[in-house]
């Protein structure tokens, strides 16, 4: 694919390749019906057909309970900062939070529109460099859920193990739901946006469970309430079709990949491979701490701001595209979720070698 670069994006992010061609053609004319699937009425049965599909793969390769609700919804997973606190917190209740990251943060600064938080644990003081252990903090016992962050784009870390506890647990997993088998039945709630690791921009996948439906005594705007999509099918108003179908076509990719044990191998060992670079020399240095790594955005410093531009500038110009850190941390970042291929990897890593050892 000589037209093709390597899109080391936060998101939006790379997509399969195989899945990108059928999206091409589905988008002309779908399933040889005449009709482009993004014009195709969201009502029509070739489309409820699309979405069903999708849902089905979704429970299928996640392997959600059947007493768990399926969700297409729109307003990014920014949206659901809101959402969450408005569906599962009634007046004058409390929520518990952990605030790892920007999108945490930004999170907190919603729910506290809606009812108490209480902030268990912040890793602020650090520049969020790590997510904390289970045993380094207290869950309030009037808390009505406990909230985190699975994995920080800007900050590169991760929560390998997830925290323990008998209230819901909550999780916003846009950028790595699906990287490795979970064990949903564990979580209240999973919503992910999906231009990280399931498709394109547009559509923001929440995965909730029955009981949590409906249960708050606010009252809730006709399209902020989970019942709403979940009466419907996510078909109360016209859904983010398009995205909804690529999602459809990604599950269908990583099925016949082997699944989630397949992927989590294969993402375990692009990230081993940028990592021992980064730890083979003090050239490069690592923005996470070594126990709470992303295995999808991998943040690095160089010596100087200087050596950083240049280094982002000559990779471009080699085909590595999207490598800039986020302005909070600065330094690279090179986000390698499901779909981005090994070699790309590697070809990063022969760059880093080459790079270090003409500007040593």
């Amino acid at each position: 694919m000589p037209d093709r670069i390597y899109n080391f994006s936060a998101g939006p992010a790379t997509l399969p390749y195989e899945v990108l061609t059928q999206a091409a053609k589905d988008i002309v004319n779908f399933n040889n019906t005449g009709i482009g699937l993004i014009e195709m009425s969201h009502r029509s049965k070739e489309f409820m057909a699309v979405a069903a599909e999708a849902e089905s793969l979704l429970r299928e390769v996640m392997g959600i309970p059947n007493n768990y609700k399926v969700l297409f919804l729109q307003g990014g997973a920014s949206t659901q900062f809101a959402m969450v606190p408005m569906n599962l917190l009634s007046p004058g209740q409390t929520a518990t939070y952990l605030n790892t990251g920007t999108w945490s943060k930004n999170a907190i600064k919603e729910a506290k529109l809606f009812g108490n938080v209480d902030v268990a644990y912040s890793s602020e003081s650090s520049n969020f460099n790590h997510v904390p252990a289970s045993k380094d903090y207290e869950i309030a016992p009037e808390s009505q859920y406990l909230y985190f962050v699975s994995n920080n784009t800007i900050f590169g870390t991760q929560f390998h193990n997830f925290p323990e506890t008998d209230k819901p647990l909550v999780a916003d997993m846009s950028s790595d739901i699906m990287w490795r088998p979970i064990d949903v039945s564990k979580f209240g709630l999973i919503f992910a946006g999906a231009q990280k690791n399931m498709g394109p921009a547009g559509v923001t996948v929440v995965i909730i469970r029955d009981d949590l439906i409906g249960r708050s005594k606010n009252y809730l705007p006709t399209m902020f309430d989970y019942k709403t999509h979940a009466d419907k099918d996510s078909m109360f108003n016209t859904p983010p079709c398009f995205a909804i179908y690529v999602v459809g076509l990604v599950l269908k990719w990583l099925k016949n990949l082997g699944g989630l044990a397949a992927i989590e191998k294969i993402n375990r060992e692009k990230a081993a491979l940028l990592y021992e670079k980064i730890d083979s020399t003090d050239f490069y240095r690592g923005h996470a701490r070594t126990d709470s790594r992303s295995m999808m955005n991998i943040t690095f410093n160089l010596p100087t701001p200087e050596l950083e531009a240049q280094f982002i500038k000559e990779a471009t110009a080699k085909g590595m595209s999207g490598l800039k850190g986020h302005r909070s941390v600065g330094g690279c970042r090179a986000s390698i979720y499901n779909a981005f291929p090994r070699e790309g990897v590697a070809k990063l890593v022969e760059f880093m070698t080459e790079f270090e050892n003409r500007n040593r």
